[in-house]
């Protein structure tokens, strides 16, 4: 396959020889990425292993780093919460994030952060000469002004997913990239539906997840889209927008690098073979964060039977979704029942 450069999540337990995928295939991956401790994050906290106490999880983490950075790898570590609640303009939360970034710079080396806080961004610019700012994906930045506004903070960007299957906005993000001097990365493998208006509050819930673990709770919250993809598995492609390992060539050019999400899948190791590979035979959606595997149950889709001019011709489709068919047609046609075979 190309020179893909991929930057990869550790899972919290990593599992199924990932480790050794990722150093076996270390000239395509250019960035492991992690969390660290308790702090709040995009995800679960890393150190929450259900196996495993706090300090066995952060010391198998540090194992886990030790040995990756003796094969060459790179990492970025990730202060990605959507909130920091009280402490988000706190001494000591900076004084915490200044300490850790210290360690793990000094430890293993870092050669990028990933934030949603422009506060963080600043002070990791300010503090370390070395090591670059990047805008979460959870910023949902997706035009050329809203990178302009914090240009002086972040040395790149992840670009909205929305965006991942329309290429002329790509290659307008990409352009101002190359003029002021800035990365541009995209998520490759988002279950999200598209313009979920249910985001910023899941992103909210998960960030203070330690919190709310600690009360007497009236409701649980786990998103919207499994009830809403209930009885919808033919619109699935047209409400979602990862880019599958077929199709990932056709964009990969424009970015600097491409985020696979693999810190809570099920099967990371076969995430992230598949796009090495560039091909996978069963079912889509378990390459997907979320998956909506049991959503569709007994139902699938075979990604081996999508069209392979599916990608193609969305990247420079009018996106006229509400008079075209076209996502569901071709979705339709790679729904196996797993009864029937």
């Amino acid at each position: 396959g190309l020179p893909m450069k991929f930057n990869v999540g550790l899972p919290i337990d990593p599992k199924l020889g990932f480790i050794e995928k990722i150093v076996e295939h270390k000239d395509n991956i250019s960035e492991v990425y992690f969390s660290w401790g308790s702090f709040p994050g995009g995800r679960h906290a890393q150190t929450l292993a259900e196996n495993a106490y706090p300090w066995e999880a952060e010391a198998k983490l540090i194992e886990t780093l030790r040995y990756l950075s003796s094969e060459g790898l790179k990492f970025n570590l990730l202060f990605n919460a959507n909130c920091y609640g009280a402490e988000s303009l706190s001494r000591s939360l900076f004084t915490r994030i200044g300490d850790t970034v210290d360690y793990i710079a000094t430890e293993f080396g870092l050669e990028s952060v990933t934030t949603t806080s422009p506060l963080i961004a600043g002070f990791i610019k300010d503090n370390f000469d070395d090591i670059k700012t990047r805008a979460s994906v959870n910023m949902e930045i997706g035009s050329v002004e809203g990178m302009d506004y914090l240009a002086y903070k972040f040395d790149g960007y992840y670009m909205k997913r929305e965006y991942n299957r329309d290429l002329a906005k790509i290659r307008e993000l990409r352009a101002w990239c190359d003029k002021n001097g800035k990365g541009l990365y995209m998520l490759a493998n988002s279950g999200c539906l598209n313009n979920c208006s249910a985001h910023a509050f899941h992103d909210n819930l998960v960030a203070h997840e330690a919190e709310i673990a600690k009360l007497d709770n009236a409701y649980g919250f786990s998103g919207i889209c499994h009830g809403y993809l209930k009885g919808r598995i033919e619109e699935y492609l047209r409400l979602t927008n990862f880019i599958r390992p077929e199709d990932l060539h056709l964009v990969a050019d424009y970015f600097d690098g491409i985020k696979l999400a693999t810190r809570v899948n099920k099967n990371p190791t076969a995430v992230l073979d598949a796009y090495l590979r560039g091909y996978h035979r069963g079912q889509l959606t378990g390459l997907l964060e979320p998956d909506h595997s049991g959503v569709f149950y007994p139902a699938i889709i075979e990604n081996s039977m999508i069209d392979e001019s599916f990608t193609k011709t969305v990247l420079e489709c009018d996106k006229n979704c509400a008079e075209c068919g076209y996502c569901r047609e071709i979705c339709k046609k790679s729904i196996v029942r797993l009864e029937e075979i």
